[in-house]
């Protein structure tokens, strides 16, 4: 299992407008995505404008998948993604698991 976390700095009043884009995206992209085994964005309620992405894979081939989809593509590599400012990927690959 393949593992992704990004932390997410948006553009300052811009919380609403991604996070309704995110919500667009989830069943168009990672619900209906064989290999995609979860998908969680989480909003820090004293941060505003900030994101944390939390996404898990079955392996890189299936993340490969994810973002090469169309909704991906026009959603979050398109009109998300002009709202970042920076943010990190991060890889974790599953240790234990209970």
């Amino acid at each position: 299992m393949l593992a992704k976390v990004f932390p997410i700095k948006l553009k300052d009043g811009t919380q609403s407008a991604a996070e309704e884009i995110v919500r667009e995206f989830a069943p168009k992209g990672p619900a209906v995505e064989d290999g995609t085994l979860s998908f969680r964005v989480y909003r820090d309620p004293a941060k505003p404008d900030h994101l944390l992405f939390v996404e898990h894979f079955a392996d890189q081939a299936a993340y490969d998948a994810h973002t090469g989809s169309a909704a991906y593509q026009e959603l979050i590599a398109g009109r998300f993604g002009e709202l970042v400012v920076e943010f990190v990927e991060i890889d974790h690959e599953l240790l234990v698991a209970l």
